[in-house]
């Protein structure tokens, strides 16, 4: 009789292979333009940028994050066809990767206010190593109306600070933190159903 004498080993993550292409659907990760959800040169466009940091802060080369938000009217975007990019049609959702150096960069507007009267903000998920689920977070304006008022931001007390982005001209600077002292506020969306990109 044999016994397998075999040690356990700890569960692992695959990937990320971000490069994917499949051919026969014209679907891969990244695509092209995939990050500029309006062409840079346009009047409206604002560049939402920052850096992905591990728990030990260290930023992180191979991430890849995926935004989704209302066009500057409030209106939520329901067109399909997000993956060939029309510079007519604005369709609110984008997805970009980390540089060597972390950091990420969409083109994009700023979201209005939407009809439930809470502050405008870009949700943003991150894929990224180690990770077993991707993570939701947002990336709130910030000096715009409602502010100070939403029910989300006030249950969040001092950690708020995590998800309301910092300008600088025409920039929106929200720096991710995944582990640690500086942590960002992520949320949990079970089912959460998108439009199809």
């Amino acid at each position: 009789m044999t016994t397998n004498d075999l040690t356990p080993t700890p569960g692992q993550t695959i990937g990320p292979f971000f490069g994917y292409f499949n051919a026969a659907e014209n679907v891969h990760l990244p695509f092209e333009n995939g990050a500029d959800l309006v062409p840079p040169g346009d009047d409206r466009a604002v560049q939402l940028t920052g850096t992905v940091y591990d728990g030990h802060g260290e930023p992180i080369p191979d991430a890849m994050l995926e935004i989704w938000q209302a066009d500057e009217n409030g209106n939520i975007p329901t067109q399909d066809g997000s993956l060939i990019r029309d510079p007519f049609v604005f369709t609110g959702w984008g997805r970009a990767t980390t540089d060597n150096v972390g950091t990420y960069r969409f083109t994009t507007v700023e979201p209005g206010a939407t009809d439930d009267g809470k502050a405008p903000f870009i949700h943003i998920v991150v894929f990224a190593r180690g990770l077993l689920n991707k993570l939701h977070t947002r990336a709130y304006l910030p000096d715009t109306e409602g502010l100070e008022n939403d029910a989300t931001l006030a249950a969040l007390g001092d950690r708020a600070q995590t998800v309301i982005a910092k300008r600088e001209g025409k920039r929106l600077i929200l720096d991710i933190h995944l582990q640690g002292d500086q942590e960002t506020v992520f949320f949990q969306f079970p089912g959460m159903q998108y439009p199809k990109p």
